[in-house]
């Protein structure tokens, strides 16, 4: 092995020991959703402001979040690079190999709301034919920072008090922030109880974003 070549791979390691921490990975998952201040951070997270700083300066530091003021505030924004195929790769690679995680993947799969999920490219379709409504059961400070084009939010916390905000006969695709998110799960099962046709989108507004498909709302970027 030449000099160059362990370089790169002493590199390779320094960022995979940057992703090696669950706080740090939880903390990708909702930068991925959209700009977030470091109070916002850590309240989503459970951690100290303090705790969160660190992480998302290790972070920063790897390459993974950038940063912009706004005003006295600090916001933290995925990275230019591959940030969302890394954790989806790394997603799936865990999925083969953990009994733990594939028991909770089989567990969702059993599910008949994951069986009759709805892909990224059928939705397309349906979007281009207008035949469907987008539910978007993420809280609305996620909503606001980026959506799927035309879609209504309603937390899934209020869903069940605001259905007549569902336009009647239409058939709804709910999504939320990614595979392991359960809110999509949860719109699914409480709109078929109240006779709604819905269907969840399998993955998630990160993913949809990262395919470089449309996006609407303040950080469309």
């Amino acid at each position: 092995m030449t000099d160059l070549q362990l370089q790169i791979f002493e590199e390779l390691a320094e960022l995979a020991r940057t992703l090696a921490s669950a706080q740090r990975l939880m903390l990708l998952e909702h930068i991925a959703q959209g700009e977030r201040s470091v109070e916002r951070l850590a309240e989503l997270a459970g951690l100290s402001i303090a705790n969160a700083s660190q992480h998302l300066q290790q972070l920063r530091r790897a390459g993974f979040v950038e940063t912009r003021r706004d005003g006295k505030r600090v916001l933290y924004r995925l990275g230019t690079g591959p940030v969302i195929g890394l954790l989806s790769a790394l997603r799936q690679h865990a999925e083969h190999n953990r009994a733990q995680i594939r028991e909770l993947v089989a567990n969702r799969l059993d599910r008949p709301e994951r069986l009759e999920a709805i892909s990224r490219e059928e939705l397309l379709f349906r979007m281009g034919e207008g035949s469907v409504t987008l539910l978007d059961v993420r809280p609305q400070d996620e909503f606001a920072s980026g959506h799927l084009p035309g879609a209504i939010n309603i937390p899934i916390d209020e869903l069940e008090r605001r259905l007549a905000e569902l336009p009647a006969g239409a058939e709804i695709v709910a999504y939320c922030r990614g595979p392991y998110c359960a809110l999509s799960f949860d719109a699914v099962t409480v709109l078929r109880g109240k006779g709604f046709a819905v269907r969840r989108l399998d993955s998630g507004f990160p993913d949809w974003k990262a395919a470089g498909l449309s996006v609407e709302g303040r950080d469309p970027g």
